[in-house]
C-alpha cells in the first residue's frame, strides 16, 4: 500500500511554497503567504502578526482550525482540508507613499468585510461554476443556504479579515446550525472543488480590488465596490428581520446596501433605517 502523508487523498494538503511563488510576486499586494497545519484562530494569528509590526499583505492559512470563531462569539467548523479557513491583514489607516495610496478614513473600513464577500464571491462562481449570493454583511450564500462567512476584527491599528468557505465538506459532515443551514460547493455541485485554485482567485481578487479601494481612498462608490456588492446581494429587495447588536429588532424591507456599506431598511410605515450591524434573517 502506498504511504501518504495525509489520510484523505480527496482533501490534499496546500503547498505553501507554490503558493507563495504564484502570489508573493514584485509589485503584488501580498507579502507572504503562512500555511499551518493546525492552529486555534488565524483570526488570532494574524492579530498577533499585527501586533509584531508585521506589514499588511500578510495571508495565515490553516488546514486544521481548533478554535474558529464567526460573529458574536459562533463556532466555525470544518474537518482538516475540507474548506478554506484564513484570515488576511491589512492596514487601510497608513498612506503607502511608494504604491500613492492616502490613508483611508475610518468611516470607510466597514466595507473591508464586503470587499471580502465580493472577491469570494467571484472566485467561488469562477471557479467552481457554483452560483452564490452575498447575505448582508458577512455570508456567502448557495441557495438559501450559508456557504462560507467572514470576521472582520480590528488588531490596533490594523484590520483582520477572517473568510471560511466549505469546500468538499460532506453533507454528513456539514455542522448543525440554528440558523441559516450550512453547505458546501461538494454538495451544491461543484465542478471543481480543488481549494489550491479557488484560494489562488479569491486572494488575486481580493488584492485587486483592496488596491481600488485604497487607490480610491476609502470610496467604495468611485472604486466600483458599492455597484458589485449590490448586484451580488442577496439581501436588497428581500422581507427582512434584523437582530440589532443591543437587542432591538427591525422588520421591513431591506432596499440598498448605502455608500458607507450600511443595510437600509423600510419599515411597513414608510420610514427608513440604517443598520451598520446586525444579523439578518431573510423572511420567506
Amino acid at each position: 500500500m502506498t504511504s501518504s502523508s495525509y489520510a484523505d487523498l480527496g482533501r490534499p494538503p496546500l503547498s505553501a511554497r507554490a503558493l507563495n511563488r504564484a502570489l508573493v510576486v514584485p509589485g503584488g499586494f501580498w507579502s507572504r503567504i503562512d500555511v499551518r497545519a493546525e492552529t486555534g484562530s488565524t483570526n488570532a494569528d494574524a492579530a498577533d502578526a499585527a501586533r509584531g509590526a508585521e506589514p499588511e499583505g500578510l495571508v495565515v492559512v490553516a488546514e486544521s482550525q481548533s478554535a474558529g470563531r464567526g460573529r458574536r462569539d459562533r463556532q466555525w467548523v470544518s474537518p482538516p482540508r475540507a474548506g478554506l479557513t484564513l484570515s488576511v491583514l491589512l492596514r487601510p489607516s497608513a498612506p503607502d507613499a511608494e504604491r500613492g495610496w492616502p490613508a483611508a478614513p475610518p468611516g470607510s473600513f466597514g466595507w473591508l468585510p464586503l470587499l471580502a464577500g465580493v472577491a469570494l464571491r467571484e472566485a467561488v462562481t469562477r471557479v467552481s461554476g457554483v452560483e452564490a449570493a452575498l447575505k448582508w454583511p458577512n455570508d456567502l450564500l448557495v441557495g438559501d443556504r450559508k456557504c462560507a462567512g467572514i470576521l472582520a476584527e480590528v488588531a490596533g491599528d490594523a484590520i483582520v479579515i477572517g473568510i471560511g468557505l466549505n469546500v468538499s465538506t460532506r453533507a454528513d459532515e456539514l455542522p448543525a446550525t440554528t440558523g441559516v443551514p450550512a453547505t458546501s460547493l461538494l454538495v451544491a455541485g461543484a465542478e471543481e472543488a480543488d481549494r489550491d485554485p479557488l484560494l489562488r482567485a479569491l486572494l488575486r481578487g481580493f488584492a485587486r480590488w483592496y488596491e481600488g479601494w485604497r487607490e480610491a481612498g476609502g470610496d467604495a462608490e468611485m472604486c466600483g465596490l458599492t455597484a458589485e456588492y449590490r448586484r451580488g446581494c442577496a439581501t436588497i429587495g428581500r422581507a427582512v428581520r434584523v437582530l440589532l447588536p443591543g437587542g432591538g429588532e427591525l422588520t421591513g424591507e431591506a432596499t440598498t446596501v448605502d455608500g458607507d456599506g450600511q443595510l437600509v431598511i423600510r419599515t411597513a410605515d414608510g420610514t427608513e433605517h440604517r443598520v451598520s450591524a446586525g444579523d439578518v434573517l431573510h423572511v420567506r
